[in-house]
């Protein structure tokens, strides 16, 4: 069987690329790092968006059991937009409706998955890894959770914690995934 944990970020000051954790950020990841040590599990990988509040949210788990973060591109955050929008959380929840729909310079919600989804099935499929850390975005979880929880969608997305994680356990074919812990 595969476990795989999906972690949204701590709280971070801001939503820049290189935009840090917070005080609360900081304390949230060595919470996170307890949570992981918890689960008595022997982690083959752990991948994280470029992003440095990913990074930064797992970085302390990592050291403590001594795994390297591979940092992934494909991880990083969906963009809805490369221009400002006054209305930005309608869109938004548009886009959960229609997943063929983007906005200029944006990506679509299918194109986000594919995305993400190239990340993600190697794991599934491959023999290389039997307990993985994905550790990206809300946007970008929240349409990857949506394959394996068709209820999951703009509501869900605003009820994402930071941090916040969720489990997929893969067993030939038979899929479970569920909300393991949030910070709310």
């Amino acid at each position: 069987m595969k476990k795989i944990y999906f972690v949204r970020h701590c709280s971070a000051d801001g939503q820049h690329k290189d935009s840090p954790l917070t005080k609360d950020g900081i304390m949230q990841a060595q919470l996170l790092a307890d949570f992981f040590q918890e689960q008595n599990i022997t982690f083959d990988q752990i991948i994280s968006s470029p992003y440095l509040r990913a990074i930064e949210s797992i970085k302390p788990f990592a050291e403590k059991v001594g795994i390297t973060i591979d940092i992934d591109n494909r991880l990083e955050e969906r963009i809805l937009s490369d221009e400002p929008i006054e209305d930005w959380l309608e869109e938004l929840e548009y886009s959960f409706n229609d997943y063929t729909y983007a906005l200029h310079g944006g990506e679509s919600a299918n194109a986000a998955i594919s995305r993400a989804n190239e990340v993600l099935t190697p794991i599934i499929r491959g023999n290389r890894a039997t307990s993985a850390i994905i550790i990206s975005h809300g946007n970008l979880l929240a349409l990857l959770f949506s394959q394996f929880d068709k209820h999951f969608g703009f509501n869900q997305w605003k009820e994402l914690g930071s941090p916040d994680i969720y489990a997929l356990a893969y067993n030939d074919d038979v899929i479970s995934f569920e909300h393991v812990w949030n910070s709310k």
